[in-house]
């Protein structure tokens, strides 16, 4: 009862509120529906799990919501903040194929970005071995928006959109895709903020 309570209260984010706080951000460029983004740097608490990207957002959140509500050496609580990232983690064998979120052979990494006044020597030392904090650099990133639920199907389709997007104005990117959740299972889909991203090159 307590993992399921702990689970609400985290994806229970506010369906539209300013007071959800967001890794800071400027447009440099738009192409239709698609932003180029220059992220500052910011901070996150990790976790990478041996799971389906299905399951990887509900495995993840109570480990990383512990973290943020205070199961850290300090006892410091964080504000919520957006969005919730998720994508394949990082894996040192070479790839013969591209890497879906049905078939992540490394497993998902599962991502939470910490209040912009949390530094990487700052942040309290996790309790749990399994989170990780790491500071992401300065970086760029391609976005595109939709809203819908997060169905693989729903996925592939704005992820096909935003490589369509990039190729035809002649934008190169690297790395693997990222999904970015802004709100939790609780809103209805149809006022669901999605995004994915893709580094550029």
């Amino acid at each position: 009862m307590h993992r399921l309570l702990l689970l609400f209260t985290l994806v229970a984010m506010p369906l539209l509120s300013h007071a959800i706080e967001e890794p800071k951000y400027e447009v440099i460029r738009k192409i239709d529906n698609v932003e180029l983004r220059q992220y500052a740097p910011y901070v996150v608490a990790e976790v990478v799990l041996d799971a389906t990207a299905e399951e990887a957002g509900n495995r993840a959140f109570p480990i990383l919501a512990g973290y943020i509500f205070g199961k850290n050496k300090g006892e410091k609580k964080f504000a919520m903040t957006a969005p919730v990232t998720q994508s394949a983690a990082p894996v040192k064998l070479e790839m013969t194929a591209p890497v879906t979120q049905a078939a992540v052979p490394g497993g998902m990494q599962v991502q939470f970005v910490l209040p912009a006044n949390v530094t990487l020597e700052s942040a309290p030392e996790p309790v749990d071995p399994r989170v990780q904090l790491r500071l992401v650099p300065a970086s760029q990133w391609a976005a595109i928006r939709y809203s819908g639920t997060w169905s693989q199907a729903n996925y592939d389709e704005h992820l096909s959109k935003l490589k369509s997007i990039l190729a035809a104005a002649g934008v190169s990117t690297q790395g693997q895709p990222v999904l970015a959740r802004y709100n939790g299972p609780m809103t209805p889909w149809f006022m669901r903020r999605n995004e994915i991203w893709l580094a550029l090159r």
